[in-house]
């Protein structure tokens, strides 16, 4: 039998870690219109721990560990890897919210604490 997930409609946390675990909710926003009108053109890349994953704007639920710093980051792949933002979170049992935003005339993306 598979175990459930403790949360649903989070993505569950992949790597083996057996301690407790917290919700990271991401915020993916976008400063440009042609990607504000066509969502899946460039879709951003969020990656937690290392793992990539291909999610859409909007927000997206992780489930992230609690009692041990958790690296998040994210970016747009178009030709290259640009807009790119990272972070690393401390531990804690509280869940964490995060805006990622994009900021095309300086090429440069931020991902703050909300």
């Amino acid at each position: 039998m598979t175990e459930q997930p403790q949360w649903p409609g989070v993505v569950p946390y992949v790597d083996y870690y057996t301690g407790a675990k917290r919700i990271l909710v991401l915020h993916l926003t976008s400063g440009n219109k042609m990607l504000a009108n066509n969502p899946g053109k460039l879709p951003p890349i969020a990656s937690i721990d290392g793992r990539q994953y291909v999610v859409y704007w909007g927000t997206v639920s992780f489930e992230i560990p609690a009692e041990r710093a958790c690296h998040v980051s994210v970016h747009v792949e178009g030709n290259y890897i640009q807009q790119a933002a990272t972070i690393l979170l401390a531990p804690g049992a509280e869940q964490v919210q995060l805006t990622y935003a994009t900021h095309y005339t300086s090429g440069v993306g931020s991902l703050t604490l909300s």
